[in-house]
């Protein structure tokens, strides 16, 4: 089962899709249960009613196709992100092992449509992709004592870009990544939000690519700190709410590490997680006094 929002942005309606018994997939309206899927929502057990309400006939079919994928879960109030959490990318990176889970926050207005063209500013010239698995809480968390209360906080999984601009993070952050973080956009979610229960968080397989080029090929098993320590080691400085998104981390492979050259408009850059969807964004500039061409 799989959930998403489709439409332009600003008028997006919520939309769950399962599978009949000859593995075709079939699209049900989520209108009667919801206007949007959202902090509320997710709070209020909002997948597990759609799913008794699809299993139990009370949904009507929708076509969809040809329709714009926007992101699978409205501005959520906040996206925390987890730093240099796959060994491989720390190295290339040029940094040591972090001991602790390192966090870096990116602002809810980055969050974008999976397939969305992303507008590159005009002052950047080291925009850099980060294929991540994000998670988004499904209830509050707050100082949990177990992997497993934090599993229980879990609403469900996604794919994310984690995009960033090097230059802003490193050379001008005063010591806070998050200036190279935060360009509109630089958050592409989605296509889907599956359920939690119905994901193996732990091996999931997660590959991006450049211009059709293989970039990064790894797995969550090689994840520093797994998600569940990730979500309760949070949950002991701060309170994550329904509706929040955790990105957890980069493997190897991307244009920090020297070995590739940094997004430029007209690149096509996709990404993919085992059983999450693809998703697809095409680099566009900006226009003499802003805006995207």
């Amino acid at each position: 089962m799989r959930f998403l929002q489709v439409g332009e942005p600003g008028a997006e309606r919520p939309v769950v899709q399962v599978e009949d018994g000859s593995d075709a997939t079939v699209t049900y309206d989520l209108l009667p249960l919801t206007s949007r899927i959202d902090a509320e929502f997710l709070a209020a057990g909002g997948l597990d009613r759609a799913a008794r309400a699809a299993r139990d006939g009370d949904l009507l079919r929708t076509d969809i196709t040809g329709q714009r994928v926007g992101t699978p879960v409205a501005r959520p109030g906040a996206v925390l992100c987890i730093g240099m959490n796959y060994a491989a990318h720390a190295a290339e990176s040029g940094a040591q092992l972090p001991e602790q889970p390192v966090l870096f926050l990116k602002t809810p207005n980055t969050v974008g449509g999976p397939n969305d063209s992303v507008r590159i500013p005009g002052r950047s010239t080291k925009t850099d992709w980060e294929v991540e698995l994000a998670v988004v809480i499904g209830r509050q968390a707050t100082e949990l004592s177990s992997p497993e209360e934090a599993a229980a906080c879990i609403a469900g999984y996604a794919v994310a870009n984690d995009l960033s601009e090097r230059t802003w993070q490193m050379e001008e952050s005063g010591g806070q990544w998050s200036k190279g973080k935060c360009t509109a956009g630089y958050t592409p979610l989605g296509p889907w939000l599956v359920p939690a229960g119905e994901v193996d968080e732990t091996a999931l397989r997660l590959r991006s690519w450049v211009n059709g080029e293989p970039r990064q090929d790894s797995s969550t098993a090689d994840l520093i700190f797994p998600v569940r320590e990730v979500i309760e080691h949070l949950s002991q400085y701060l309170t994550l709410e329904p509706g929040d998104v955790v990105l957890t981390g980069t493997p190897e492979g991307v244009a920090l590490s020297g070995r590739f050259p940094y997004l430029q408009p007209g690149d096509v850059v996709e990404m993919e997680i085992d059983g999450l969807g693809r998703q697809r964004q095409e680099m566009v500039g900006a226009r003499v006094g802003g805006g995207a061409q």
